[in-house]
């Protein structure tokens, strides 16, 4: 009797262990893809560790995503899902199965299978070689050539005005130690972006070469409009370029008009010529104007965003998990 209780104690232990490894995937329009998505996981992780877990968070996929992650995880304990209020984007999404994330390592990649299972190994052994953080580089993208452009300009674009060194070729596709992981979770920022804070928080990082696939079913979500109101949206929250940008560019006009005036004051004193031009004043006029009234409008922009960090509201609300919330979890 006693060798029994010493059975099920030991049982309860290893449940209550943290995995190895943890697999953080945010879900939208994929409902075609979670059972191969499934699959292809845990055929690949069963090579590496038996102890994984597998978190699918549903962003209010427009589908029956969540009836499937349900399915999924009643036929598999491996199998954790997330099911959020509403959509609150992909990577309010990441966060919140990071918050859930328990595993000594934990691995983020979007569900589409461009982001290949088969490719887990190489993130793995790359990270048991002292690294941190270890992040895919997409060689050769299998995408259309409008995607693989408007990506190139976007992060292009992110890289000028953040001050970091962001490749096109690099998607949400990596490993993570927990202790970055954690890092991450302490900022509670609501503009998101997972690919920027991996990188702010530092740690020994390395970036690797990974195959990249086509997606086998449907679109992307991310198209030309998105991405440039995500590329807005991470430098008004990652840097104050902007205002910089605008300040010099006062102080430049300011430059030229006085230039122009002392020119004007001059020519009226040596050679008595008045100062004509009616249109070119007025368009000084419109053209200051316009520059003002931008400087006011982007002075706005960070406000709001400032308005809307000290609100201090929840990144994400949880409608319903397939497991149970422990305490701190809530």
């Amino acid at each position: 009797m006693e060798s029994l209780h010493k059975i099920d104690a030991m049982c309860n232990s290893a449940l209550k262990q943290a995995p190895h490894i943890s697999i953080v995937t945010p879900v939208y329009g994929a409902s075609d893809i979670l059972d191969e998505l499934h699959q292809r996981l845990f055929n690949s992780l069963s090579e590496i560790t038996d102890s994984f877990e597998i978190i699918m968070v549903n962003d209010a996929s427009p589908d029956n995503a969540w009836e499937i992650i349900r399915n999924l995880a009643a036929k598999d304990s491996h199998i954790k899902g997330i099911n959020l209020s509403r959509n609150f984007g992909q990577h309010h999404a990441i966060c919140a199965g990071l918050d859930f994330a328990k595993g000594d390592w934990v691995v983020v990649m979007d569900c589409d299978l461009q982001d290949q299972p088969e490719e887990l190994h190489k993130l793995y052994n790359k990270a048991n070689e002292g690294y941190d953080v270890v992040v895919g580089l997409r060689q050769q993208r299998q995408d259309t050539y409008f995607k693989k452009l408007s990506s190139r300009f976007f992060y292009r674009v992110l890289a000028y005005f953040t001050n970091s060194k962001v490749d096109h070729r690099i998607g949400n596709f990596g490993i993570y130690s927990q202790k970055v992981i954690q890092s991450i979770v302490s900022l509670k920022e609501q503009n998101r972006s997972f690919g920027l804070f991996a990188i702010w928080v530092g740690f020994h990082r390395i970036e690797i070469p990974v195959e990249h696939a086509k997606r086998p079913y449907g679109k992307s979500s991310y198209n030309f409009k998105r991405m440039l109101s995500l590329a807005f949206s991470s430098i008004i929250a990652h840097s104050n370029k902007l205002l910089v940008i605008f300040v010099n560019l006062g102080f430049l006009i300011a430059g030229l008009s006085f230039t122009v005036v002392i020119w004007l004051v001059f020519r009226y004193i040596m050679w008595g010529i008045s100062v004509i031009g009616w249109t070119s004043l007025i368009a000084s006029i419109y053209l200051t104007t316009g520059l003002t009234i931008s400087v006011i409008g982007m002075v706005g922009i960070y406000v709001g965003k400032i308005f809307d960090e000290v609100k201090r509201r929840p990144l994400y609300i949880i409608d319903s998990t397939t497991f149970e919330m422990s305490p701190d979890n809530d």
